[in-house]
């Protein structure tokens, strides 16, 4: 049985590529699958090829997980879509539309027809990856990626409620001269201390009043 050798390749994202082989005789769904193998995707994400022209003009919808829309009008599904049904051109065409919810676009192209299988093969089979696939963004976080720092702050709590204590010794050297973190001031000492310092200016003029009255 001959082999189907498609490049796939990001329409935004020029130096990642995948070529596959695969047997005639399999679908677009097994197709897809295998692209998203080499991805990392998840490929239960409705999606579709279109038969394509030289310049990428979509034709004939090809989908997985089709909308009741595209079902009313009798879309062909992968699961039933052969790929010898599809292909009259040795170098035939497809635009693909990976997961519509947050769409990829790739370019899938014929670039091979090997006359036979290797038995030693399972199709499809990965032929060359070149490049990593782009991130898929997490709509659950306003747009923006997850990053494992950020998963891993999932019950930050703004510097526990600004109840912060600094780790650095130096850190905490600097704070406590600046009244940061200081030890608090007894307000009964301080009067005490004061009255000390009275008793102590009674004293003098006990101590040394008969000296002054001699001068």
């Amino acid at each position: 049985m001959a082999i189907y050798r498609f490049k796939i390749s990001f329409e935004d994202f020029d130096d990642v590529v995948r070529e596959i082989d695969i047997k005639t005789n399999q679908t677009f769904e097994d197709l897809h699958r295998a692209i998203h193998r080499s991805t990392g995707y998840n490929a239960d994400k409705s999606s579709s090829f279109y038969v394509s022209t030289d310049n990428w003009i979509k034709g004939d919808e090809i989908s997985i997980l089709p909308n009741q829309r595209k079902i009313d009008n009798g879309v062909t599904l992968m699961e039933n879509a052969k790929l010898s049904n599809f292909i009259e051109d040795p170098h035939q065409k497809f635009y693909y539309i990976y997961n519509f919810e947050r769409p990829f676009d790739f370019h899938v192209e014929l670039i091979k027809i090997i006359l036979e299988n290797d038995p030693n093969i399972e199709y499809p089979f990965l032929v060359k990856s070149t490049g990593e696939a782009p991130k898929i963004i997490d709509q659950n976080t306003g747009g923006f990626a997850v990053t494992s720092a950020a998963a891993a702050s999932s019950d930050f709590d703004f510097l526990n409620e600004m109840d912060f204590v600094p780790e650095d010794t130096e850190e905490l050297e600097a704070m406590g001269g600046r009244g940061i973190n200081a030890p608090e001031i007894d307000e009964e000492s301080e009067e005490e201390e004061e009255k000390d310092e009275f008793a102590d200016g009674d004293d003098f003029e006990e101590d040394f009043g008969s000296e002054k009255e001699d001068y």
